[in-house]
């Protein structure tokens, strides 16, 4: 790509503009924040890495959103941040009119963008973008299953001491204590997961991966997690650059898959140049239905308070 715009110059934007610039996935990365100093300064850092990482990319740092102008892809960071004790959705009625703006700038700028959200509760703020933009669904999506799924490959591999390169997960539905690991779909070198690890101890890393980011939170308790998140980001973005037309977990707006519609969350996806090149249908069983509607009715909950911000 020639032109991605990154909102948020918080760690979890720097970071993904570190990677990214890295990668080498474009030429060009406008950083925006509202704070000035911090877009400029995160910037100039990552620009000075440039001669060590050898890569071209030029970063400029600014609070004008007219810079989004010609990107073609805009990944949203910004907004509050959770504190210790908070869930995701304790910061929706806060992070709305932050989107607001941000999406205001982007119809205004960048009219044929495609948007990719991380900012929290991101199941219900990608539902919202999708509303107030009334673009084509695959050009408004979210993050969270590509760092859920990471998460819960790291626990298998460090339970089992096998390599994290061989691992594969898929966690899907919302991003929250109700997301739904798929066990059948877990694998060691296209081994099924539970060859390796007993029930018990699957259930714990299950458990674990619902409440990673918690996790991370009360251990920092001045952060939450980042470069997982930005790596995650970086990941969707290489596919969709690279036209690679790779499965991953992403929040998409439903219209009747997994027997959904009008809401967003997690699913399997394929991205490639177009954003959302389709939504791929599991056949779940009667468990895995289950635990989809159960944290499908919880984003649902989300998306009535909402709704009673915006009417």
């Amino acid at each position: 790509m020639n032109k991605i715009t990154i909102v948020g110059a918080g760690r979890v934007g720097e970071s993904t503009a570190q990677f990214l610039a890295a990668k080498n996935l474009c030429r060009e990365i406008i950083l925006l924040d509202i704070n000035e100093g911090a877009a400029r300064g995160a910037a100039l850092d990552i620009q000075e890495v440039a001669p060590l990482f050898e890569y071209d990319t030029r970063v400029i740092g600014s609070t004008d959103h007219a810079l989004m102008v010609d990107s073609e892809l805009i990944i949203i960071t910004a907004g509050l941040p959770r504190k210790p004790g908070m869930s995701r959705s304790d910061v929706l009625s806060s992070n709305i009119p932050i989107i607001d703006s941000i999406v205001d700038g982007a119809m205004k700028y960048a009219p044929d963008a495609i948007l990719l959200f991380v900012t929290n509760p991101v199941d219900v703020i990608t539902y919202y973008a999708n509303l107030k933009t009334g673009w084509p669904r695959h050009r408004v999506f979210g993050q969270a299953g590509v760092l859920d799924s990471s998460r819960m490959a790291s626990f298998i591999a460090m339970e089992t001491g096998f390599s994290s390169m061989d691992i594969r997960t898929m966690v899907l539905g919302g991003h929250g204590d109700t997301m739904v690991p798929m066990l059948r779909y877990c694998t060691i070198a296209g081994i099924p997961v539970d060859t390796f690890i007993a029930e018990d101890r699957l259930a714990a890393i299950v458990e674990r991966t619902r409440n990673g980011g918690a996790e991370i939170l009360a251990l920092r308790q001045n952060s939450s997690a980042y470069d997982a998140p930005a790596a995650s980001v970086a990941e969707m973005v290489d596919a969709i650059v690279h036209n690679r037309n790779r499965i991953l977990p992403t929040v998409c707006l439903l219209d009747g898959e997994y027997g959904h519609s009008d809401i967003a969350i997690g699913v399997p996806a394929v991205l490639g140049h177009n954003g959302v090149e389709s939504i791929i249908q599991l056949d779940m069983n009667e468990a895995e239905q289950a635990m989809f509607d159960h944290s499908a009715a919880l984003v649902r909950k989300d998306l009535d308070v909402l709704k009673s911000l915006k009417p």
